[in-house]
């Protein structure tokens, strides 16, 4: 960590700054002028293969094809540069270009004509964030192949459920970490199919100049054939923004997959404090400044913080960039620049989350003595059969003997021979354990869907 790290505001930059490079890489302001310069240079072309034909010569042709191939990494920084003149930062992109193309004023005049900078940023944005979604997806697809791998080796190892944090019907340790690899996987194949919308009109979004200036071209299918080939698609009827609702329906998704991802880390963070989980030792790691024989859950409590604040974030995202005063109000502009915060908490707590699963060991002894003599937790069965055996009081005849009760095997057996007259019933109740009465639970296991 270097000095002006160490000094920086947000620990994204400094104290994380090692664990957020892909998210810096992708909403840094440097990206974002990337994005405007690429998605300026990409309309120049578009109108000069449409409309201005004639301007274009292989000079021209070959330093286009070259800034739509690779932005030069200096190019950000003369933006930036011309930005203190201008106080304007789209304008600076349009100038920053135009130098590019310097003796050739034809070509410099149709650089940024007939859009507006919303034009320009709701494209930047779209793109960055369809590079991010990507992005998301492989953190989250890591996690599920993870939960997965614990589900596929733990699917039969029997262990006892808890609702309301009070001892339940025995499940299995992999159908439970299943359940949230599944939950996972429909939120991912929701985000897969995003479309991410920019809009393409000019000031108001109407066409003016553009129909003034060329009355029979059909710009709808001009604009909608050039977001295409960014693997955009177009907000036809728009104010000076696209409206941004397909963000907030997009930061809605990642809120309940981190929403899942903490009810995990919870959980987690519960099965290890009771022992149903070991951690895997660092050897040169300290768990407590005065207690050396801690081993904490470090990398899920830090996942847990972390989304919480990305989900604060996406929150105020999702509420705020739908609203915009009349044809376009400029608050929206600090607030777009603060989405690439949301992705780096969050790729901070997806991998702490991996370096968490990975560290993971079920504890089968302690789960196993846990489970073996809690036959309370085959209530559930026996008052199941006094109903099929017509008892209308059967429920309340097995409350009386087990609720809030231990019951160890004697008792249970004698339950069973007490109340139970099928001998059909009584043998199969009577040759059951806790931990064979987990139903349906290892095949679920194995369900993907």
């Amino acid at each position: 960590m270097d000095d002006k790290t160490l000094k920086s505001l947000s620990p994204l930059d400094g104290r994380y700054f090692a664990k957020t490079k892909q998210s810096r890489a992708l909403f840094s302001e440097h990206a974002l002028i990337e994005q405007r310069l690429k998605v300026e240079v990409f309309w120049l072309k578009y109108f000069l293969e449409n409309f201005k034909p004639d301007i274009s010569n292989e000079a021209i042709n070959i330093k286009i094809n070259q800034l739509c191939d690779s932005i030069p990494n200096s190019m950000p920084m003369k933006v930036k540069e011309i930005e203190k003149i201008t106080n304007h930062d789209v304008k600076a992109v349009e100038l920053a270009l135009a130098e590019e193309f310097e003796g050739h004023p034809d070509v410099q005049s149709l650089i940024h004509i007939f859009l507006t900078s919303e034009d320009v940023n709701s494209a930047s944005y779209a793109l960055m964030l369809l590079d991010a979604n990507s992005k998301y997806l492989a953190w989250i697809e890591s996690i599920y192949k993870n939960l997965q791998n614990i589900s596929a080796h733990n699917d039969s190892l029997a262990m006892v459920a808890r609702t309301h944090g009070q001892p339940a019907s025995p499940t299995t340790l992999g159908k439970e970490m299943n359940v949230f690899a599944t939950r996972l996987k429909k939120e991912m194949d929701k985000m897969e199919n995003t479309i991410f919308y920019a809009k393409w009109g000019g000031a108001t979004a109407n066409y003016n100049p553009h129909l003034l200036a060329y009355p029979n071209e059909d710009w709808i299918e001009h604009s909608e054939s050039f977001l295409t080939s960014l693997n955009l698609r177009l907000t036809k009827v728009s104010t000076q923004i696209e409206p941004h609702d397909y963000m907030a329906d997009l930061f809605h998704s990642m809120q309940r997959t981190n929403n899942i991802l903490l009810d995990l880390t919870k959980d987690i963070w519960s099965y290890i404090s009771f022992d149903y989980f070991k951690l895997k030792i660092t050897e040169n790691e300290v768990g407590s400044s005065t207690m050396p024989h801690k081993v904490n859950p470090i990398d899920f409590e830090n996942a847990e913080g972390n989304l919480g604040m990305a989900n604060a974030i996406l929150h105020h995202l999702a509420d705020k960039l739908v609203v915009s005063r009349l044809q376009r109000d400029l608050s929206d502009s600090t607030v777009l620049r603060n989405i690439g915060t949301a992705y780096g908490y969050i790729e901070i707590a997806a991998n702490s989350i991996d370096s968490g699963l990975q560290k993971l060991e079920p504890n089968k002894e302690v789960i196993k003595n846990d489970l073996d003599e809690r036959y309370e937790l085959l209530a559930e069965a026996l008052q199941s059969f006094l109903r099929l055996e017509g008892k209308v009081d059967g429920y309340e005849s097995v409350k009386k003997l087990s609720r809030g009760q231990k019951m160890d095997k004697s008792i249970y057996l004698k339950a069973v021979d007490k109340l139970i007259e099928n001998e059909e019933h009584k043998t199969l109740l009577n040759n059951l354990t806790p931990s064979e009465y987990v139903g349906m639970a290892s095949k679920l296991a194995k369900e993907t869907k």
